[in-house]
């Protein structure tokens, strides 16, 4: 309902200001003849060209061929200053490249040497149990002489295990020290 009574009102708003209109156009006589005529000398003007000699002709050729040259040098050495910038970029990024291998080396060998010397620690207490608990079975007398035999084989080859372990380690320190120097 609101929107017949909204569209009716502006109805009565719009007819009237359409019934106010005026149309004050005047015809004016426009003589034909003398405004072809005005396009007829646009056009002569347009399509006369200045007459060149042929000494200006070879100067603007000469001209246009320097240009051209100068154009060819300025894009030749863009091109080449664009190669060198670009070997240059390929060179920084295998070093990059191999900086970040090093690093990544470093740090594998650094892994390397802390998990041997963890190894290292267990080893030893371990060896350390052996010979506690060899020490007080050999007190107590509860061992044979092959099972004191036995146990210092088994004494001998945890001893012969921390040695190959410690030359692991030294051997690890060596090749980080290379890497890092």
């Amino acid at each position: 309902m609101k929107l017949k009574i909204i569209t009716f009102l502006f109805i009565l708003k719009l007819v009237p200001v359409m019934a106010q209109e005026e149309n004050n156009t005047t015809v004016k006589p426009v003589d034909t003849v003398a405004l072809k005529q005005v396009q007829v000398d646009a056009a002569l003007k347009e399509k006369t060209t200045p007459v060149l000699t042929d000494q200006q002709i070879l100067e603007i050729q000469k001209a246009t061929l320097e240009t051209q040259k100068e154009a060819e040098r300025i894009k030749a050495q863009a091109e080449k200053e664009a190669k060198a910038v670009e070997k240059e970029q390929r060179k920084l990024e295998k070093e990059q490249r191999r900086f970040e291998k090093r690093q990544d080396k470093i740090a594998d060998s650094e892994k390397d040497l802390i998990k041997t010397k963890e190894k290292l620690n267990r080893e030893k207490e371990r060896l350390e149990k052996m010979q506690s608990k060899f020490e007080k079975s050999k007190r107590k007398g509860k061992l044979s002489e092959i099972e004191i035999e036995k146990e210092n084989i088994k004494i001998s080859k945890q001893q012969i295990k921390i040695q190959e372990l410690q030359q692991d380690i030294d051997k690890t320190e060596k090749k980080l020290n290379k890497l890092r120097g």
